[in-house]
């Protein structure tokens, strides 16, 4: 908890005790959300016991802001497993907002679509994850005062928000799919026999992030949905070559739809 406080005394100072209810991650190519929004702004680099996140298209702050008069905190950008941090300094910055008061958590991210019918630049509410990363943050010794050491997942993308979400798309006529989201560690791309092996246990779409912050976040009881915009076809769906540009490129062409759908959802929790 030493380190905890740490990071909590330093946050504070910088943001006269701004309590966030409400907190965005950002995946790549998402940072227009963040585009007019004013408020505190946090390097990771200087926030004590946080990890640095070298991904392009990820810029690597902290902002402390209101959203449609709600305090919310925005993770530009997330640490991820594949850069070659641990699971638990991939999901720190969890940790913390539950400490900073966060009850509320949208996990957004780029993923490459497996089920064939999807399209570039859908937006996918994620019912439900496969984890294929071979680990789970939750490893190591527990510490019964911030969750229990084996948390049911039945709930760990709330019901109530994804109801929320659904009205909000329709408000905003946004054709938002639901999917199952399948986590694999990076960095490299999956091969076309991955991927259909992946449409075959169920996965929609597919990524190198979120499940960890989703399993970390249900274990502190925050409510947590997730939304992933298709930004690439997974190979086999597609004969390109996959690369991170274009994930970044769809993520830009693509973000205001998504940060409309964000900011709506916030303004209805």
């Amino acid at each position: 908890m030493k380190k905890i406080k740490e990071t909590l005394d330093y946050i504070n100072s910088i943001t006269n005790g701004f309590k966030p209810e409400i907190a965005v991650i950002l995946g790549s190519g998402l940072g227009s959300f963040c585009n007019n929004l004013k408020g505190y702004n946090i390097p990771y680099n200087d926030i004590p016991h946080f990890a640095s996140s070298n991904v392009k298209g990820h810029k690597g702050e902290l902002l402390f802001c209101k959203i449609e008069e709600k305090n919310c905190v925005i993770m530009q950008g997330r640490f991820h497993f594949y850069e070659g941090n641990s699971m638990q300094e991939a999901t720190y910055p969890i940790k913390i907002f539950k400490q900073l008061g966060v009850n509320t958590l949208i996990i957004t991210n780029a993923a490459g679509a497996v089920n064939k019918n999807l399209n570039m630049g859908d937006i996918i509410l994620i019912k439900d994850h496969i984890n294929f990363m071979g680990t789970n943050p939750l490893i190591g010794k527990n510490d019964d005062s911030m969750g229990e050491r084996f948390p049911d997942m039945s709930n760990c993308y709330n019901k109530n928000l994804i109801e929320i979400a659904k009205n909000c798309a329709k408000n905003l006529d946004i054709d938002l799919k639901e999917g199952v989201y399948l986590a694999t560690t990076g960095p490299s791309y999956e091969t076309a026999a991955e991927i259909n092996a992946f449409r075959i246990l169920g996965a929609d779409v597919v990524g190198m992030s979120s499940v960890p912050e989703a399993i970390v976040a249900n274990w502190l009881k925050i409510k947590t949905m997730t939304l992933s915009l298709v930004t690439n076809f997974a190979t086999g769906v597609s004969q390109n070559k996959l690369s991170h540009q274009e994930v970044i490129e769809t993520g830009k062409k693509q973000g205001q739809k998504v940060s409309n759908l964000i900011k709506e959802i916030i303004k209805n929790i």
